[in-house]
């Protein structure tokens, strides 16, 4: 296996969630290097229904983490990005949140290999919650709060679990 692919590989298996975050501000073009990952996820007949409102104020970060009922994570992050779904550019009903998921796990993985850590917080499908977010950030009727992004650097570090379960692979049937 080739450095590079290895590289590739530890970046997935070693990203995890973080939810405290050291007091140290995060460089624009990092969050700008993130966002373009998301930007480069699959989406249905390439619709990209993705909108970001990114967060790099201290005041909305916590005005962010007060909306949000598990958004703890945001006590410490500098930087919230939210991901939002449009409706209008999705290729069918439902398609916004598996395309915006996308993108999300690329912005992740991104921020993993840039040195940062994340911590995906999501706000679909949660009627209220996203009622708040679209009231309270303005959106566009078409534009749905999907999820949130915290992004900084981690004051802890996280072992990498054991996940892989052979019981969860199935062969040309059940």
């Amino acid at each position: 296996m080739s450095a590079e692919i290895k590289n590739t590989i530890d970046t997935i298996y070693d990203r995890r969630s973080i939810r405290k975050y050291l007091d140290k501000s995060v460089n624009p073009d990092l969050v700008q290097e993130i966002l373009r990952a998301g930007m480069f996820a699959p989406s249905g007949i390439n619709k990209q229904p993705w909108h970001f409102v990114v967060f790099d104020k201290k005041e909305m970060v916590q005005k962010v983490k007060e909306m949000h009922p598990y958004a703890s994570s945001l006590a410490t992050a500098p930087v919230c990005i939210m991901v939002c779904g449009d409706t209008n550019l999705e290729m069918a009903p439902g398609f916004y949140q598996v395309d915006c998921s996308a993108a999300i796990e690329n912005m992740l993985l991104a921020a993993n290999a840039l040195g940062l850590d994340t911590c995906w917080m999501g706000i679909y499908p949660w009627t209220e919650v996203m009622d708040s977010f679209s009231k309270t950030f303005e959106l566009p009727q078409n534009v749905k709060p999907f999820a949130l992004i915290a992004l900084g650097y981690g004051a802890v570090k996280a072992e990498r679990p054991k996940r892989f379960d052979e019981n969860k692979i199935h062969y040309n049937k059940w």
